[in-house]
C-alpha cells in the first residue's frame, strides 16, 4: 500500500463514505474512487463492501486497520515536525519520567524552561523505569527521567543530582525539635505504615528494609506511587518512606519530614539514547531539572 492508499483507507474508515473521505482529503470523488480501485488491485482483495449505502470494511481490511492507524499517526507526527521546522521552531521535546519526579520537579522546571523555548511543543508522559527504557528504545520518547540507573548498551544514564530517602508523617506527629534529627529505621517497628509497592529497584529495597524490622510495621495500605502515599499520610493514615523530592515538594504543612537513618541514596538520572547529542531544548530542560532538584534538597536542609 502506498501512503495515498493508506490516507484514503483511513478516511473511509472514519467517514464510512467515499464522497466524505474525498472531502476530508480535499480531492474529487472520482479521484478518490480511482485511488481505492488502484489500492485494491495492488492488494489483490477488496477493502470495502457497500452495505445500505455505506462502505463497510472487509475482514481483510480489519486486519490491516490497526497497522495503518499506526502509520497514519506517524505520518501526522511527521507533518507536524515538518511544519514546525518550516516555521523555524525546534523539534518537539518528548519527555517520559517516573510519576514522583514528574510531580515534584517538572512543574517549576518547565516554567523556567518555557521562558527560553516558548513555542517548542512539549510531550510529557509518566511511567515506571521499565516502561521508560522501552519507550526510549522504541523511539517513542527522547529523554527519560528516573531514580534508577539504567544499564543498556543502547542507552546512556547521566546523574543529575542525588538526595536521601525521607520519612513523612502527618502534621504534629513529631515535636518541632525532632524534625532536624534523622529518624532511625527501627523507630518504624510496629508503627502504622503506608507501603510503597513501586516496581523499581528503590521500591524493592524499601520493602526489604521494612520486612526486616522487628516487630514489622503494620502496613494496612499498599500504593504504587509516592504521591499517593504522601496524600494518605497527610490525611493521618500513617507514615511512609518516600523519595526526598516528593517529601520536600509538599507545601502548606501537609506533612512533616525527616531524613531516614541509615541513609538510603536516591539519585536522579537523565536517560537518553547513545550516540545522540541532546538538542538545545533538552539540554536546557536538564539544567532546569537539576537546578530545581538542588533547590528542593537545599531547602530541606534549612
Amino acid at each position: 500500500m502506498r501512503l495515498r492508499h493508506i490516507e484514503l483507507f483511513q478516511a473511509i474508515l472514519q467517514t464510512g463514505s467515499l464522497t466524505a473521505a474525498a472531502e476530508l482529503l480535499h480531492i474529487s470523488q472520482p479521484a478518490a474512487s480511482k485511488i481505492l480501485k488502484h489500492a485494491e488491485q495492488q492488494l489483490g482483495f477488496a477493502l470495502f463492501d457497500r452495505v445500505r449505502g455505506k462502505l463497510q470494511p472487509t475482514a481483510e481490511a480489519r486486519v490491516l486497520q490497526q497497522q495503518t492507524e499506526r502509520l497514519a499517526i506517524d505520518l501526522q507526527s511527521l507533518r507536524r515536525l515538518a511544519d514546525s521546522l518550516g516555521r523555524g521552531e525546534e523539534c518537539a521535546l518528548r519527555l517520559i519520567c517516573t510519576p514522583a519526579l514528574a510531580q515534584a520537579l517538572l512543574p517549576q522546571a518547565l516554567r523556567a524552561w518555557r521562558e527560553r523555548f516558548p513555542r517548542t511543543v512539549c510531550q510529557l508522559a509518566t511511567q515506571h523505569t521499565a516502561e521508560i527504557v522501552e519507550a526510549l528504545l522504541l523511539r517513542e520518547a527522547d529523554l527519560g527521567l528516573t531514580s534508577q540507573a539504567v544499564e543498556h548498551p543502547g542507552l546512556r544514564s547521566q546523574l543529575l543530582t542525588e538526595g536521601r530517602m525521607r520519612v513523612i508523617a502527618p502534621p504534629g506527629w513529631w515535636q518541632p525539635d525532632e524534625l532536624h534529627r534523622p529518624l532511625r529505621l527501627q523507630a518504624l517497628a510496629g508503627k502504622a505504615l503506608i507501603g510503597i509497592d513501586a516496581r523499581d529497584a528503590l521500591g524493592s529495597l524499601l520493602r526489604g528494609h521494612i520486612e526486616e524490622l522487628d516487630p514489622p510495621p503494620r502496613v494496612v495500605t499498599w500504593v504504587q506511587t509516592y504521591q499517593l502515599a504522601r496524600q494518605l499520610v497527610s490525611s493521618g493514615q500513617g507514615v511512609a518512606l518516600v523519595d526526598p523530592f516528593t517529601a520536600l515538594a509538599a507545601t502548606g504543612g501537609e506533612v512533616q519530614t525527616r531524613l531516614l537513618e541509615p541513609a538510603i541514596s536516591v539519585p536522579v538520572y537523565a536517560v537518553t539514547r547513545v550516540h545522540e547529542q541532546p538538542l538545545p531544548a533538552q539540554a536546557m530542560l536538564l539544567e532546569q531539572l537539576g537546578a530545581q532538584a538542588e533547590r528542593l534538597l537545599q531547602d530541606g536542609h534549612n
